[in-house]
């Protein structure tokens, strides 16, 4: 197998076919949308920063927004050969990476992030079916195209398959 890895930036996505990998490093309150059609062996990575496009004035990064790095990341899946009616998602990060005891949902960026991402899968009828997000500490994951696998890696948390 092949292991070159196709690294996703902050605020940023791509889309590869069997036996790429996809990777993106330090996800605190960011989160991770992976998508995977399994049939066709193509994987999708999103790494985005903010819920919603519609609530900030520059918001010209389709990907640094949930609701639109999903649909950028569907249509660059298309192109490549997938099917939207087999991709299923998984989704990393989403921490409170600072002790905030405010109220503020300003503050809660993560938990935003979290909702919206699964919000706007849903909308598009993308099942999730797994997820590793939440708590308080980073996330680097890698998605792997040959099958699905969405590698979670902590420091102090260990490593796993989700």
């Amino acid at each position: 197998m092949r292991n070159d890895k196709i690294i996703v930036g902050m605020a940023d996505l791509n889309a590869v076919k069997s036996p790429g990998v996809l990777t993106t490093l330090g996800l605190g309150s960011c989160v991770g949308i992976a998508l995977y059609d399994s049939v066709n062996k193509i994987a999708g990575l999103a790494h985005i920063m903010l819920p919603d496009s519609t609530q900030v004035q520059n918001n010209s990064n389709a990907a640094k927004f949930a609701d639109t790095a999903t649909i950028r990341l569907i249509y660059q899946m298309r192109r490549l050969g997938a099917r939207k009616e087999l991709l299923k998602a998984k989704i990393a990060g989403g921490a409170q990476m600072f002790d905030f005891h405010a109220t503020n949902e300003a503050l809660r960026i993560g938990d935003r992030n979290v909702v919206a991402s699964l919000k706007f899968l849903e909308v598009h009828g993308i099942p999730v079916i797994a997820r590793d997000t939440g708590l308080n500490y980073g996330r680097t994951v890698e998605l792997y195209a040959e099958d699905g696998k969405y590698l979670i890696k902590t420091i102090g948390h260990g490593s796993r398959f989700i």
